[in-house]
């Protein structure tokens, strides 16, 4: 009740796209957020996009852990391409070994790792060193690790290391700079015509080797639009690429839906509709992307305030109501 009070107030709830985003101002206002953009895509094409506050139709946002579906995608171009197969062992495509000691790390796979299965926790620290935390396949935890051993696999059969540029990173990881900017840019970003969108971390003095430890789990910068696009290319795409929505493993359900995860997307499945989608949450930067693609609509919000991840989590249930439930 409280979400819906706060929307109706806006002139947001049950009045149509149009008064929706004649309401965002206020909203803006009334959260105290600098900045917010969103883009909407309908009939399989950029219907609008709007930068409301700081904010332009232009402005790059993190885009933090909505990074991690724009990797899966590569991922997949790659097993289309023959040059990896999603259900063959990590270990047979490199030598190096991402974790030393657990027999378990021969088990792990890219549906594994795109499926958040792979039993490797969120991210490493000094207090909790990376570890498989069970079979790989046996249940579902979300990892970030297991985005960048995946990020180093595919980094050993298609691209460079500079072993001349490395860094230390939580716990003591080193990583060295690779090329996996110029081969997203080459292969994701410039086929997608991404043209505002490229990889980077905050620590500027570890580039290189910030992109090559974090790029897949959370290093891309985009705008909504861009990031539209990618949308758009999911919702067109052939047999090969829609294996990511099927279900792999389910995490939650309830009386009126269930909730799974596909590889490298959100799955959330009611009578009316199934709605694909992955948020992003960095320091300063909050962002929720959301996509019906049988209907071929969606829409990708993202603000540059910190700590307004509830401003999100009160747009985005209207909006999607607006654009991909109906």
């Amino acid at each position: 009740m409280q979400r819906r009070s706060f929307l109706k107030q806006s002139g947001l709830l049950g009045s149509g796209l149009a008064d929706f985003e004649k309401g965002i101002p206020a909203i803006l206002r009334k959260t105290s957020t600098p900045g917010l953009s969103i883009a909407v895509v309908k009939g399989g094409r950029l219907a609008w996009s709007r930068g409301y506050g700081v904010a332009n139709e232009a402005t790059v946002f993190q885009a933090a852990s909505m990074s991690k579906p724009l990797f899966a995608y590569a991922v997949m171009k790659l097993c289309e391409r023959g040059v990896m197969s999603l259900d063959t062992p990590l270990t047979k495509y490199t030598s190096e070994r991402f974790l030393a000691g657990d027999p378990r790390l021969e088990q792990i796979t890219a549906r594994h790792v795109l499926s958040h299965t792979s039993g490797f926790q969120n991210t490493r620290s000094g207090d909790l060193p990376l570890k498989i935390h069970f079979k790989p396949g046996e249940k579902w935890m979300y990892s970030g690790e297991g985005f960048a051993y995946l990020q180093s696999v595919v980094t050993h059969l298609v691209g460079k290391v500079d072993r001349g540029n490395c860094a230390q990173f939580e716990a003591g990881l080193e990583v060295c700079a690779t090329n996996f900017e110029a081969y997203m840019k080459a292969n994701v970003l410039d086929p997608l015509e991404m043209k505002l969108s490229s990889y980077s971390i905050a620590d500027k003095d570890r580039q290189g080797p910030g992109i090559a430890r974090y790029g897949a789990m959370g290093g891309l910068l985009t705008t909504p639009s861009d990031y539209a696009r990618f949308l758009i290319a999911m919702m067109k795409s052939p047999a090969s690429i829609r294996e990511m929505f099927r279900p792999q493993v389910e995490v939650e359900q309830a009386k009126d839906y269930r909730i799974s995860w596909g590889l490298g997307w959100r799955i959330a499945r009611s009578k009316s509709a199934t709605l694909v989608g992955h948020g992003g949450d960095n320091p300063g930067y909050h962002c929720l992307s959301q996509m019906n693609v049988e209907r071929k609509a969606g829409f990708v919000m993202m603000t540059n305030s910190d700590g307004k991840v509830e401003l999100l989590k009160r747009l985005a249930p209207e909006l999607a109501r607006q654009v991909v439930e109906n």
